[in-house]
């Protein structure tokens, strides 16, 4: 509880706090006196009527609507694949996969850069070398597919992890009973299996949900790449441009505020959907 209220409840009641306040200049001179006041809401309205917030949550859903959906749907592919009896090197697989989960964020972004720049590039080097020309990774219309491959490349091993462990953990004579009436492995893993690891795949969607919201390290990385990438492309970058260039902090704490609320919102509506859905598939 000590260690919750420094890391979480104190900052959080700091940055609540100073959002109530902004620097106003005043007295007289042409430069005045710089002094902090108390302005009630009006960070708060400042934030919603501006566009780079609202505008960094709009490419932050079509980045999620790619990245969580594929995140999890492999993960969950690669966990049924290392629980089918009989396959092999399944301890490899399960270290190879999840490898690439211990690679610090901003290395994995700076790794894939690299590979995503038209001159250095082997998938490029590639297509040029069939007359192709070089592949846009970075350019508008395949920087949302670019961002989420960093993100899944990064996230799928640990989600896949968490599914296998579930998998793992489903008694042996069910399944057993299921072969025995007749049931192939496929059959056993879409109507057996995927049902009763039904709260590690809610678990994992509530963690890549809010893994894309807070994107950060991934755009940031690829920014000096791509002029397609601007400052304020996520709404945290845009808050990071607040804090630390503009010198506006109360601004981006209630701007950080608004997006805690958002996450939080989002992620207990996602419980309650699938609270809804399950009574209704036991009815």
């Amino acid at each position: 509880m000590v260690l919750y209220a420094i890391f979480t409840v104190i900052p959080v009641s700091y940055a609540l706090g100073s959002s109530f306040f902004a620097q106003r200049r005043t007295g007289a001179g042409p430069l005045g006196t710089r002094s902090t006041v108390f302005v009630w809401f009006d960070n708060y309205i400042s934030v919603l009527d501006g566009t780079q917030l609202i505008a960094g949550l709009g490419r932050l859903a079509v980045y999620g609507v790619i990245a969580v959906p594929l995140t999890l749907g492999l993960a969950l592919l690669f966990a049924l694949l290392l629980d089918t009896p009989g396959v092999k090197l399944r301890r490899f697989g399960r270290t190879a996969i999840f490898i690439p989960y211990a690679v610090p964020g901003v290395v994995a972004a700076l790794m894939w850069g690299f590979m995503y720049l038209a001159g250095t590039s082997p998938f490029s080097h590639v297509t040029r070398s069939l007359g192709w020309g070089d592949i846009p990774f970075l350019e508008p219309g395949a920087i949302y597919g670019s961002l989420a491959n960093i993100s899944i490349w990064g996230g799928l091993g640990f989600n896949m992890l968490v599914i296998y462990t579930a998998l793992r953990s489903i008694p042996h004579e069910l399944i057993e009973a299921a072969r025995l009436d007749g049931a192939n492995e496929t059959q056993i893993a879409l109507r057996i299996k995927v049902p009763l690891v039904g709260p590690a795949l809610i678990l994992t969607a509530i963690f890549a949900l809010l893994g894309s919201l807070q994107l950060y390290g991934e755009p940031l990385m690829l920014k000096p790449l791509t002029n397609t990438i601007s400052n304020t492309w996520a709404p945290l970058m845009s808050i990071y441009q607040d804090a630390f260039v503009l010198d506006n902090l109360h601004h981006a704490a209630a701007a950080s505020i608004i997006l805690a609320i958002g996450t939080a919102v989002v992620s207990i509506g996602v419980l309650l959907l699938v609270r809804i859905s399950t009574r209704r598939g036991m009815r």
